[in-house]
């Protein structure tokens, strides 16, 4: 087996020869790729998608005995059998938000919906269209992009690209600003089975040009809990001094699996924003990972977890600033009730080459319940010599003083603990751009039931 060594430091971007067969067979895994490869497709896009299969066949799912895993346990994923199920939905319920009445893509258990999009409130110069419905040109200009981030060969994004029919495509022009927000909505409706979707979305910002855009799964309102997977992809690419704010919403069902994948490359003067807000999911991962193409990025990363029950959230980010004059800011909040687990991973190289960078990186955990769990681990890596960074986590419970204060003002106990933990996720809340996402978000915070008292 060949193996050439790439110097980036996003997870799995390494060049792999695969003109062996060393790698043991993961039975699992082939049978969920031959789900996903079912229906075949053509051209340029079945060769990226055959490239990908033959990947994941070399490939085994993660365990916890390596580092990246090894506080999260898929073996109950193992033991459900996943199917493709498509579900042609001209009628679901979900949040319409005002800002982009007309500015959105529905996908039902990653079949594109036009029914329940619209596209009509759009300027010129922006391209918003599943990739089926690009034009010949445009579909040409995407092959220069689609699956070609940092860190394709990480085996579920892997998966995703081999099973590629569809996907959500934003493509703006040069020194276009986009003032309405763009909404990709996907929406899971589990079936009698446990079902498998595979969303993919591809966001390019050219040189100079400005968007907004929210990201958000979820499953179908009001129907009733069911197994499902969502293995989910987003690329975005920001050129030269374009400007790029992203929110990434996560509201899966109670016995749902979500992994997702986050890949960002940033061009010289670019600013990329994302805030990541988790509340779904009876397990859950995303990887966020930032690639500095130019000099005097700015990245800015605001999450949030709420989680309680016996949910697991695990977030990883990895931010690679490899030229001069580059900023990150990032915060991680997570609350977690029950007996529910967070996991933060979070990683800031430094190489030489990034003199003059200014990286900063906090994780802040609220834990409402005796037996509720964190793992945090804020890393940096730095070679460079003349740069300002600074890393840390916090690990804290509600304190009785601040909720006897409350008390003392005619607050009884439950409303100042949600008084509380309602100031502690605002933090994070409040910074997305679109109003009535924010007043959604709030909402479903002060009515989550990981706010009750411990147990």
């Amino acid at each position: 087996m060949s193996i050439q060594v790439s110097p980036s430091p996003i997870p799995n971007s390494n060049a792999v020869s695969l003109t062996s067969t060393l790698l043991d067979r993961d039975d699992y895994l082939v049978g969920l790729l031959n789900q996903v490869t079912a229906n075949k497709t053509d051209g340029w896009l079945q060769e990226l998608r055959q490239s990908a299969a033959n990947w994941v066949r070399h490939s085994i799912l993660p365990t916890t005995r390596e580092e990246e895993w090894r506080f999260t346990d898929l073996s109950s994923l193992r033991k459900v059998q996943f199917n493709v199920e498509t579900l042609h939905a001209t009628s679901l319920e979900f949040d319409i938000l005002p800002e982009a009445a007309n500015s959105r893509l529905v996908f039902v258990n990653g079949v594109y919906a036009p029914e329940l999009s619209a596209v009509s409130d759009l300027p010129s110069g922006i391209v918003v269209s599943n990739l089926v419905g690009l034009s010949a040109v445009e579909h040409q200009a995407v092959q220069q992009y689609l699956a070609q981030a940092e860190g394709a060969q990480e085996v579920f994004t892997a998966l995703n690209t081999a099973g590629i029919t569809d996907a959500a495509v934003v493509w703006v022009k040069k020194n276009v600003v986009v003032e309405t927000p763009i909404h990709l909505v996907f929406i899971s409706v589990a079936g009698e089975t446990a079902t498998i979707s595979q969303p993919r979305c591809l966001v390019v910002a050219e040189s100079g040009s400005q968007v907004s855009l929210v990201e958000e799964y979820a499953n179908r309102r009001g129907a009733e809990e069911g197994v499902y997977l969502t293995n989910a992809v987003t690329e975005v690419w920001v050129g030269d001094n374009a400007q790029v704010s992203h929110t990434r919403v996560e509201q899966e069902g109670a016995e749902a699996f979500h992994i997702g994948k986050t890949a960002i490359a940033q061009a010289r003067d670019s600013r990329y924003t994302c805030h990541a807000i988790t509340l779904g999911a009876k397990l859950s991962r995303h990887n966020l990972e930032i690639l500095q193409t130019g000099e005097q990025t700015q990245t800015t990363l605001n999450g949030l977890t709420i989680i309680s029950g016996k949910q697991l959230s695990d977030t990883h980010s990895a931010i690679a600033l490899n030229y001069p004059h580059g900023t990150s800011d990032q915060l991680h909040k997570c609350i977690v009730g029950d007996r529910a687990h967070a996991v933060f991973n979070g990683k800031v190289f430094v190489p030489k080459p990034a003199q003059l960078t200014n990286a900063s990186q906090l994780n802040r955990n609220l834990l409402l319940s005796s037996k509720a769990r964190v793992d945090t681990k804020p890393q940096l890596e730095i070679t460079a010599d003349n740069v300002k960074c600074a890393h840390g986590a916090t690990v804290s419970q509600l304190e009785d003083d601040e909720i006897f204060y409350l008390q003392s003002r005619g607050i009884d106990e439950n409303d100042a603990r949600k008084l509380l933990i309602n100031a502690f996720a605002a933090e994070v809340i409040n910074k997305i751009p679109v109003p009535s996402l924010r007043e959604i978000l709030l909402n479903t915070v002060n009515n989550l039931k990981s706010i009750s008292p411990d147990s």
